[in-house]
């Protein structure tokens, strides 16, 4: 059997000391461009594979960040990870991905085996029960920073986007083009971002001077058959909406589907508009008016956070909420003549 390559073996062999290849392995500065190169084709030679875990027990970086989704299927992670990911290679890291498929006990256990020695950092997308080991992270000394949570007091630098704003450019853009009933397909309820959308859509109807009926609110609880259920709940309505304001792209898209269905038209007989603005959004027919939240650059923005915490430093701010837009496409218009 082949015995482990060493760092001493990779010095002789490239006629460099133990410290300037320990130096390369770890990313560190001071190492020339050539003595550099000379050190990595040692280790391509002799087939040398760094341990990130006992490099962290001896003291040393991983010079891996760590990032915790509830899955990696939806776009909408895929996009955060992705800003995430380009942030990391930009800075000469890699990412460690872990998924909890919503599950808040793998949660937990999946960010204790993280910090104990297997990264540097870690952000956290989505979390769901961060509030249950929020002080065992704390005590781990592992900086982390959260993308988008569903409690917005979490005892970390948080990025997250303007939910309430973009609630209310998707009213005020519904209103513009002359709809006065409005149907509201809201997310999670235990979420902040589900219930800022939801005061969005209230206080738009209320500033208009339109009034706000429950009975035009359905849960779609951020899922396509989700959506798909409540907008057919608000076309059985002896009265129906003649626009729907989803609370993400993925239950307007349920939202489409039920419309169609009826053998109605989107925009024609009814309008649709949705909130993320996830790469499908574009695609779909019609294409999806909706409200962007900056996906990548939130997943760029935690990053960031989070290499600044790496360097000794502080955050510039724990909370940070980037901006919203309205993206106007197909799927919106006026209401039908009467």
């Amino acid at each position: 059997m082949r015995s482990a390559v060493t760092l001493a073996d990779i010095a002789s062999h490239a006629g460099v000391s133990k410290m300037t290849v320990s130096k390369v392995v770890n990313k560190q500065p001071g190492i020339s461009e050539a003595t550099r190169q000379r050190v990595l084709q040692a280790i391509e030679d002799l087939g040398y594979t760094a341990n990130a875990s006992a490099r962290a027990l001896a003291g040393g970086r991983t010079n891996t960040l760590g990032v915790v989704v509830p899955s990696i299927g939806p776009q909408y992670i895929s996009e955060v990870v992705r800003g995430a990911d380009l942030t990391a290679y930009d800075a000469g890291l890699d990412l460690l991905i872990s998924t909890t498929q919503e599950d808040t006990i793998h949660e937990r256990q999946n960010v204790g085996r993280l910090t104990r020695g297997l990264v540097d950092g870690l952000l956290m997308v989505l979390p769901r029960s961060l509030d249950r080991y929020a002080e065992a992270l704390q005590q781990a000394r592992v900086p982390v920073v959260v993308v988008a949570s569903a409690d917005s007091a979490v005892p970390f630098p948080l990025v997250d986007a303007d939910h309430y704003h973009g609630a209310r450019l998707a009213v005020s853009h519904l209103l513009e083009l002359g709809h006065q009933r409005i149907g509201f397909i809201a997310g999670r309820r235990e979420t902040s971002a589900s219930l800022e959308r939801l005061r969005g859509y209230r206080e738009g109807l209320l500033t208009a001077g339109l009034p706000f009926d429950p009975g035009l609110v359905r849960p779609g609880e951020y899922t396509q058959p989700g959506g798909f259920a409540a907008a057919r709940a608000l076309l059985d309505l002896p009265q129906p909406p003649t626009a729907i304001f989803a609370a993400n792209d993925l239950s307007a898209f349920g939202a489409m589907e039920a419309i169609k269905d009826r053998g109605l038209r989107v925009p024609d007989d009814l309008s649709v508009i949705g909130f993320d603005d996830i790469p499908h959004a574009g695609q779909v027919h019609p294409a999806l008016t909706t409200i962007r939240q900056p996906l990548v650059e939130m997943g760029t923005a935690g990053t960031r956070m989070l290499l600044n915490l790496l360097h000794g430093g502080l955050p510039v701010t724990e909370r940070l909420v980037l901006p919203t837009e309205l993206v106007v496409r197909a799927s919106t218009g006026p209401p039908p003549a009467t």
